[in-house]
């Protein structure tokens, strides 16, 4: 398996377990329950689930009105991005 088809996989991934993560949270404070810490939130968020985090804040109405969700994430999701077009442009995947 090539780095791209990698690199790819882990950002499809990781995005998907973040705006899982971000919606069961949201049931979880809806329904009164113990609810998963805002830590592991934004770590899977900066570990690349930045756009997961970002469609689950809109999606789920939740962590909107935190400033460290609400403007952290969308920065996050800048340097991912920048991050993922400066491997592409410089052929390091």
């Amino acid at each position: 398996m090539n780095a791209k088809v990698c690199l790819f996989s882990y950002l499809i991934l990781v995005n998907l377990y973040t705006w899982i993560l971000f919606g069961i949270d949201k049931w979880k404070a809806l329904n009164g329950q113990w609810r998963i810490p805002e830590k592991v939130l934004f770590f899977t968020s900066l570990a690349g689930g930045s756009l997961g985090a970002l469609v689950g804040m809109k999606m789920f109405h939740h962590k909107t009105k935190k400033k460290r969700f609400s403007i952290g994430i969308p920065v996050f999701l800048v340097i991912h991005v920048g991050l993922v077009a400066g491997l592409l442009w410089y052929r390091i995947v």
